[in-house]
């Protein structure tokens, strides 16, 4: 996960993690920032989360580290070991690839958009108050430069 990297082993690891922490509505709730736009998340289905587990154990030790060697007939094969459909391992695998590009976003330091957790109007507003003061202030250096020489 340090090179930017997340692979389903990084996954199982994070999860068994929040697992232990206890029930996953209640670990939501302590990310500092998140606690109100979680309202439609307080409803976790730990069955949904079990079944992805089941579908990521039922990959080899390769096919966890390279999720991209999984082609058609693994993912069927994936699909009938855990007991899902391939639709089910699709999205999982989607999930892992935009889970990848949060990951080399933080990496780079930017701190990434998430789907759903968008930033409300009036914050985009401050942004760009913010960006224009900044503007402002570089334009007015500038002008102070400009005359002292």
């Amino acid at each position: 996960m340090m090179q930017g990297e997340f692979t389903f082993d990084d996954f199982l690891k994070s999860y068994k993690m929040l697992r232990r922490m206890g029930p996953l509505q209640g670990v939501l709730k302590l990310i500092p920032g998140l606690g109100n736009q979680l309202e439609g998340l307080d409803q976790v289905d730990e069955k949904q989360l079990a079944r992805i587990e089941g579908i990521i154990l039922s990959m080899t030790p390769r096919e966890r580290a390279l999720p991209h060697v999984i082609d058609g007939s693994r993912r069927q094969r994936i699909a009938r070991g855990s007991g899902t459909d391939v639709q089910q391992v699709n999205q999982l695998l989607e999930g892992r690839k935009q889970m990848a590009k949060v990951m080399k976003q933080m990496k780079s330091g930017k701190m990434p958009s998430l789907p759903g957790l968008e930033p409300p109007a009036a914050a985009n507003g401050a942004r760009a108050a913010t960006a224009q003061k900044t503007k402002s202030k570089r334009k007015n250096k500038n002008k102070k430069r400009k005359a002292r020489r």
